[in-house]
């Protein structure tokens, strides 16, 4: 089946969906999924503006709101992760995922599911190594902290995950895997990224996290975005024993939504011809998540996941055949997941802007459902009765305290992984850096302009379009001279202006493209990142 890989959305679903008809009327290719790796916003009103973790002028009403109403659908199923700017308090309520909008589906914190018998996976938010170790314990209203934890990987996730046995065809992951540019064409990523060299020199630029769970489940292809460039690597692991066949990795990362860019690849991915075309449950997952469930964590508390040091009565989560095939009976053999999509917040209304509405706490009923079917802890549930209780702190005063102390962990106990560069310590003149202490983050602020009721008509505005196939194994050999040359061998380069329109990557052409004028002063813990002004100008 085809598939269509995005790589940041910033809430520019009409365009995303746009470029697909497109694709259609111009070379008669309709993709059967549409996967997104996170920035997706599904910003469904004013008080989501407010949820999500960028600078005030950067806080724009754009069109997800048209498909939570139900005024425009999603013309194909789009799974998506979350990011590093989203409208955290929506997706918050769907820590085990779930519909944001129909033939919308958010994979949660992390998750798996199937669709034609491809089984695809993945972790939502980036890596910081400060709150790694902490349990989900935000909810909003949020404040200048809490605001951006909320999107931080938890070890726990990452213990999931790391249960799973079965092969992934797919996974997803926002923040890069750390290493993986040293088995893609590094020489040709440091000339379009110079300001990567300090962190692929020094082997800490991406995620030590992501990096773990690629080395664990191997899949077949792993796509990610957060760095805002199309690169491509070719992974071979190394098999644990000698009855097992060799794996490898084909990583893809995407651009984001912007004119010029090189946002939007297809893909063709080997399927089940005789499964259905509904997205249905992963049997082996539910089982992880039931065996995991007493590991939930709400508190603030840094905390190890069982390990086998001696310390811990059970370290292995895996599950049995018995304990899959006991989903399984439980499903009836029914594994289609419920097209239960509800209304959880009132949706934007531009004859009716509601500046200053507070973002509230949400149980979301399809989580309930989730958690009462497979007997689940319902996160959201558990930090209304702690906060009733009052163990959740409205305060970082403590952990603000404690990372001074230490940078990569809490002041208890080492962070479990050195370092801390899952964005850019170097200077991004593509980027503009959050302030985490302030700046020009108003939470109280936001823009409720949407985009036009009637954008331009994209389709004379494409400079070419190319299907990938099905390999796309790049050179890990960075000394390389010929690095375009190989690239194209492998599908994944972009084309010269020359070539013909079905050998080239989608990419999406309008207005213009500025370099910044000047760059802004980054600090020590500023390395989350977002568009730069002027190119946001160009939507």
């Amino acid at each position: 089946m085809k598939v269509a890989v995005a790589g940041c959305c910033h809430g520019a679903l009409d365009k995303m969906y746009e470029t697909l008809e497109l694709l259609q009327r111009r070379h008669n290719v309709r993709p059967d999924l549409l996967l997104c790796c996170g920035d997706f916003q599904a910003v469904r009103n004013e008080a989501d503006l407010r949820c999500m973790a960028v600078p005030a002028k950067y806080r724009h009403m754009q069109t997800f709101y048209r498909y939570y109403s139900g005024e425009k659908k999603a013309p194909v199923l789009t799974i998506f992760i979350g990011g590093n700017h989203e409208a955290s308090n929506h997706l918050q309520e769907l820590p085990y995922g779930g519909w944001v909008a129909p033939n919308i589906y958010y994979l949660g914190y992390a998750g798996v599911v199937r669709f034609r018998g491809v089984r695809i996976g993945g972790i939502s938010g980036i890596f910081k190594s400060h709150d790694y170790r902490k349990g989900h314990f935000e909810c909003p209203p949020y404040n200048q902290q809490t605001i951006r934890s909320a999107y931080h990987v938890r070890n726990i996730e990452v213990f999931k995950l790391k249960q799973l046995k079965r092969p992934i065809d797919i996974f997803m992951s926002h923040d890069w895997p750390r290493s993986i540019y040293h088995y893609g064409n590094k020489k040709q990523l440091l000339k379009m990224k110079s300001f990567f060299r300090q962190e692929v020199e020094s082997n800490t630029l991406g995620s030590p996290a992501a990096s773990e769970l690629l080395q664990h489940l191997k899949p077949t292809y792993w796509f990610s975005a957060h760095l805002h460039v199309k690169f491509a690597a070719f992974m071979q692991h190394q098999a644990n024993s000698k009855e097992e066949l060799p794996k490898a990795t084909k990583f893809l990362a995407l651009d984001k939504c912007l004119p010029h860019r090189d946002f939007l690849q297809i893909i063709d991915v080997e399927h089940d011809p005789n499964a259905g075309d509904s997205l249905e449950y992963d049997a082996e997952w539910i089982a992880v998540l039931k065996a995991t469930n007493s590991l939930i964590n709400v508190t603030q508390s840094s905390w190890n996941m069982p390990e086998k040091n001696g310390l811990h009565a059970k370290w292995d989560y895996s599950v049995t055949e018995e304990a899959i095939k006991e989903v399984l009976e439980e499903l009836n053999h029914n594994l289609r997941i419920p097209c239960n999509f509800t209304l959880t917040a009132a949706c934007y209304d531009p004859s009716k802007p509601q500046k200053h509405v507070e973002p509230v706490h949400t149980i979301n009923p399809q989580t309930t459902e989730f958690c009462a079917q497979f007997g689940l802890t319902d996160i959201n549930d558990r930090i209304q009765q702690a906060k009733e209780e009052g163990t959740v702190r409205g305060s970082y005063e403590e952990e603000e305290e404690e990372e001074e102390m230490d940078s990569t962990g809490s002041a208890e106990e080492p962070s479990e992984y050195n370092t801390d560069n899952s964005g850019l310590s170097s200077i991004n003149p593509d980027e503009i850096m959050l302030d985490e202490e302030g700046g020009d983050e108003d939470l109280s602020t936001c823009s409720v302009d949407p985009s036009p009721d009637h954008p331009p008509d994209f389709s004379a505005s494409f400079s070419d379009i190319r299907i990938m196939p099905d390999s796309m194994a790049v050179s890990s050999d960075d000394a390389m001279d010929s690095t375009n040359e190989e690239l194209e061998k492998s599908g994944v380069s972009k084309q010269g202006e020359e070539k013909s329109l079905t050998e080239r990557p989608l990419k999406r052409i309008g207005g213009n493209e500025n370099g910044n004028s000047g760059v802004k002063k980054i600090r020590r813990r500023n390395q989350a990142i977002y568009a730069a002004e002027e190119e946001d100008k160009t939507e």
